[in-house]
């Protein structure tokens, strides 16, 4: 008898079982197993993975017209799916870890904790190395004046974005950032205890992700979401609240740092520079300058991919430095320590020290005098 299969959307992960919620039956997700042989295989399984469920025996295709599908009444107690097969994902992300992403809502706080410029310009320069979609989202608008509020969107327009402003305590601007996120797989970042589980909660009904303060002392976001979860919109598509993380890593290539800010890529797209390898740090003739808000941002990411560039890259000398960040996210490398070696030489070089003091006739001597001794 051949087997019961339908093909759904990986929701969740909870140690080696997976959420899957399947296309014939979208109302009550699976719980799922691995087949051995993707294991043999070396196929990992993420979120919003579209996968092959082999159905367990109690769902049985119902007798109607039209394509079969599941009938998910019959489902008792302890059965489970397993995942037969993945398909090839039209995206990959790391961290968070998310397939099939094709939008990023990325989330700030205009207060409490306050927004730091220079931790925003690094989210967005991560988001836009993705090549997703981006939406800025300021959450906690009713927590500062409109003079604050006018000035941050000036800002953000020269930097080329247009941000959507949102409070869930009053309930606003929520329709406006449900409908950038309809139809859509999108991921919700940002840092910790900007409001990414409440957003979710307010999006999303009967979804009810817990929440937590901002810490009194600190004045910094609290980790709340422990693992990656897709929830199903009810405006269609499916919307991923992640774990807040607060310094994205920027492993990016020097040489196409400039085209991740928008007011740069604007520049480069009507004229070029004199040099085709420019890095615009001040070169004669750079089409993109430094009359702009984020050059300093700019110097400050590029030294840092130039720090991370790979060891068969590296000059010997500076194998041994790393690359830290200062107060306010300006990335500096700090040289390697040298330290004596306490490492015993090898019997190889011993041997030709011995060789080079004695010279072959002294070395002859010595064979023969520890073969007497």
């Amino acid at each position: 008898m051949a087997k019961v299969t339908d093909d759904g959307t990986v929701m969740a992960i909870q140690a080696n079982y997976y959420w899957v919620r399947l296309d014939q039956c979208p109302q009550i997700p699976l719980l799922c197993t691995r087949r051995t042989r993707l294991k043999k295989m070396g196929q990992k399984v993420m979120v919003g993975d579209r996968v092959k469920v082999e159905l367990p025996g109690s769902l049985l295709p119902l007798p109607k017209q039209g394509p079969a599908t599941v009938n998910i009444n019959h489902l008792a107690e302890g059965d489970l799916g397993a995942i037969a097969k993945c398909y090839p994902r039209q995206s990959v992300l790391d961290r968070p870890p998310v397939a099939n992403a094709d939008h990023i809502c990325l989330v700030f706080s205009l207060a409490d904790p306050p927004l730091d410029e220079w931790q925003l310009s690094r989210f967005l320069v991560q988001a836009e190395a993705t090549g997703l979609s981006l939406t800025l989202c300021f959450n906690k608008q009713d927590l500062v004046d409109q003079t604050a509020i006018a000035t941050w969107q000036g800002r953000l327009q020269a930097w080329g974005y247009d941000p959507v402003l949102v409070s869930v305590q009053g309930r606003r601007g929520i329709e406006d950032l449900s409908h950038c996120l309809a139809n859509k797989i999108s991921i919700m970042a940002g840092p910790s205890g900007v409001g990414k589980s409440s957003l979710t909660n307010a999006l999303v009904p009967g979804v009810e992700q817990r929440v937590k303060q901002v810490s009194g002392k600190l004045r910094k976001g609290r980790h709340t979401t422990r693992h990656v979860e897709l929830f199903p919109l009810p405006n269609g598509g499916l919307l991923a609240d992640t774990p807040g993380f607060n310094q994205p890593d920027l492993v990016i290539p020097a040489a196409q740092l400039i085209q991740l800010f928008p007011e740069a890529r604007r520049r480069l797209a009507t004229q070029s520079c004199f040099f085709k390898d420019c890095l615009h740090q001040g070169e004669p003739d750079c089409a993109v300058g430094s009359d702009w808000e984020r050059y300093e941002h700019y110097l400050t990411f590029l030294a840092e991919a130039q720090a991370n560039q790979t060891p068969e890259n590296q000059r010997e000398s500076d194998i041994g430095a790393k690359t830290k960040m200062g107060s306010h996210g300006q990335a500096y490398v700090e040289p390697k320590l040298e330290t004596k070696k306490y490492r015993r030489p090898s019997r190889r070089q011993t041997h030709q020290d011995l060789q080079e003091f004695c010279g072959e006739d002294g070395m002859e001597q010595l064979r023969e005098d520890l073969e007497t001794f």
